[in-house]
């Protein structure tokens, strides 16, 4: 029996086809497009032989078609334009992250415990002092919260 019924992607009226149970599109290219989309994008979420089934499929496209983006970016200057300036904003903002491992190493010296032994003189000395040697670096009362800093207080 047929009824009307509104189309997911556009929102019109239609009239129901009766062989199709489910129907929740219209016969417009757009909405057919729309109803693919979303077919495809639920498929490659949950089936995994999908997914890399479309991995391989691009492999072999980009093996057969190298030059596809170098051509299409010379061929098409605004994309190009477009695509730098993107690419400047993106930059700017990463500068703007901090990653706690990004800084080189300040120091040779490794953090942990050492014999202190005197350069000159006796090297087969018994009494030799053992210190243990931390790291702080020169920006690290900025960083640190003030009640982290009071440990610092008892060192001379």
């Amino acid at each position: 029996m047929n009824r009307m019924i509104r189309c997911a992607h556009c929102g019109s009226l239609i009239l129901s086809n009766p062989r199709v149970k489910d129907q929740r599109y219209c016969s417009q290219k757009a909405c057919q497009r729309a109803r693919k989309t979303l077919w495809q994008r639920q498929k490659m979420a949950t089936d995994l032989d999908y997914q890399l089934n479309q991995r391989d499929c691009q492999k072999d496209w980009n093996k057969r078609n190298p030059d596809y983006w170098r051509q299409y970016r010379s061929r098409h200057p605004g994309y190009r334009t477009r695509n730098r300036l993107l690419q400047k904003h993106r930059d700017r903002r990463r500068r703007d992250l901090a990653k706690m491992d990004a800084l080189a190493e300040i120091s040779p010296i490794k953090p942990g415990s050492y014999y202190l032994i005197p350069a000159k003189g006796d090297l087969a000395k018994m009494d030799a002092l053992s210190q243990k040697y931390f790291l702080i670096p020169s920006s690290y009362p900025f960083l640190a919260k003030k009640d982290s800093m009071d440990f610092l207080s008892a060192f001379p």
